[in-house]
């Protein structure tokens, strides 16, 4: 209980990381959509054994907008999470993401784009021999030297939001699965990304810790002009969405 009242009242501060880029982005960009895709398809395998995932997918999100997705299990929520946000090579149709065009877009090209992302999976993939407030250093370490300098201060900052103050110098063995999972998200904001894409990100959390993180996600995109793509079956997040868009067998469809 102590836990999740310090994870709440934490969360009345962001953190000042990266405060000159945000402020820096201009007016025009806020106008123009983080996220437009057009006709995009998508295919796992190759020759007999060739299975289209996406059909024909348009979705179009603005700047600070959040959007939740929902589906059944094997509707392509991931697949199409992956794909606009340069963890998977898009194929065809039209993906652009912050201005630029993902469909032929080379290696070098997406590793830049995933530098101005944040990425939340269900699977915290924490690293076991390092502390918690390490692991969430690793999300500064794309940014240069400049995002290091005050490092600890930065990443024991976006701990505290998220109610881990006192697990700053735990490893992963010594956090519960909920802990892990809130170190997770600190590493994926912490360096303050243009596009978060989550997946299932409070699957790990009770509802009070899962709220705070939603609501937190919510002020970022209302505070900083984040923009947020979530896919989630927790039917408890889904009033603080922007809108929800529903996928079904690859497609995108009206939601039940």
């Amino acid at each position: 209980m102590d836990d999740v009242l310090a994870f709440s009242s934490a969360a009345s501060t962001l953190s000042d990381l990266d405060a000159r880029r945000t402020q820096a982005r201009s007016e025009v960009a806020r106008r123009e959509p983080a996220i437009v895709v057009e006709g995009a398809d998508y295919f796992f395998g190759e020759g007999e054994a060739r299975k289209q995932a996406l059909h024909g997918i348009d979705l179009t999100i603005g700047r600070g907008e959040l959007i939740i997705m929902t589906g059944p299990s094997g509707s392509g929520k991931t697949t199409l999470l992956t794909v606009i946000g340069c963890l998977r090579a898009a194929q065809a149709g039209s993906v652009r993401l912050l201005g630029q065009e993902l469909v032929g877009a080379d290696e070098a090209t997406l590793v830049a784009m995933r530098r101005r992302l944040g990425f939340i999976f269900q699977a915290h993939n924490l690293h076991k021999s390092l502390t918690a407030i390490r692991n969430v250093r690793m999300g500064l370490e794309v940014h240069g030297p400049e995002a290091l300098a005050e490092w600890r201060r930065h990443c024991a900052h976006m701990l505290g939001i998220l109610g881990l103050e006192d697990r700053l110098d735990y490893l992963p063995q010594n956090l519960s699965g909920g802990q892990k999972q809130r170190v997770a998200i600190a590493r994926a904001l912490v360096g303050n990304p243009e596009v978060v894409f989550a997946d299932e990100p409070t699957a790990a959390l009770d509802k009070e810790s899962g709220r705070v993180v939603i609501d937190l996600l919510r002020r970022l995109a209302d505070e900083r002009g984040t923009t947020t793509l979530l896919v989630t079956h927790d039917n408890r997040i889904l009033d603080s969405a922007d809108r929800i868009v529903h996928l079904e067998d690859g497609r995108l469809v009206a939601a039940p």
